[in-house]
């Protein structure tokens, strides 16, 4: 890898890093900014062909640092058909979420929607410095609509249903829109068991595919 492109990734992880823009300049006013220390986590990668795009990050994942440490990451991974060494290996796998930081729970205890701040400053030039990737893991709806663009399905079964559209369109990145993994959507799977029939071994053989 060149250089010049080392130090532009080194620049751009230290910047993610240091970012604090949604609990010093909230979108929607000082009311609503993050009300503990930010803590962004991705794993941006020059050499992985494939792109997780989670939500944002839960409690768990924000205390350890460690991108889908929790019940949903082993069930992400029972999906990929990998272990824990090969999806924490940035030449197989980058991992960067629509928002960087747990952004809290709401009233019900459900983690909050992803940061508006984030996306619109970071995930373009996060893009940029990962032209190597070749499949998009859109996890949850706000990663769908913002790889799929404006032909995504308002709704994420929609989205998940039409997987071959993204999935197999003559586009690079190609897009494969999949529900979370979070034990909170077990009745979604139970209701839609043609995810499982259908999309988890496409999914599986171009991970073989694309980690080799």
């Amino acid at each position: 890898m060149p250089d010049d492109r080392i130090a532009q990734l080194d620049r751009l992880r230290a910047e993610i890093s240091a970012c604090r823009i949604c609990r010093d300049s909230p979108l929607r006013g000082e009311a609503d900014r993050l009300p503990h220390e930010p803590r962004p986590v991705a794993v941006i990668s020059t050499a992985a062909r494939i792109l997780i795009a989670g939500q944002a990050p839960g409690l768990r994942v924000h205390d350890s640092g460690l991108p889908f440490n929790d019940a949903s990451g082993d069930r992400l991974r029972q999906w990929l058909a990998v272990d824990r060494e090969s999806f924490y290996d940035p030449e197989k796998f980058a991992i960067v979420p629509m928002g960087f930081c747990f952004p809290g729970y709401d009233a019900h205890g459900s983690d909050l929607p992803p940061r508006r701040e984030c996306a619109p400053l970071w995930r373009h030039r996060v893009m940029e410095q990962m032209p190597q990737v070749e499949l998009v893991l859109a996890i949850g709806h706000y990663a769908q609509r913002w790889h799929i663009g404006p032909d995504c399905p308002k709704s994420m079964t929609e989205t998940v249903k039409n997987w071959r559209r993204y999935a197999m369109r003559n586009a690079v990145p190609a897009v494969l829109p999949l529900p979370h993994p979070s034990w909170r959507n077990t009745g979604w799977l139970k209701r839609n068991p043609w995810f499982e029939a259908d999309v988890l071994p496409f999914l599986r053989e171009r991970v073989l595919v694309l980690t080799n």
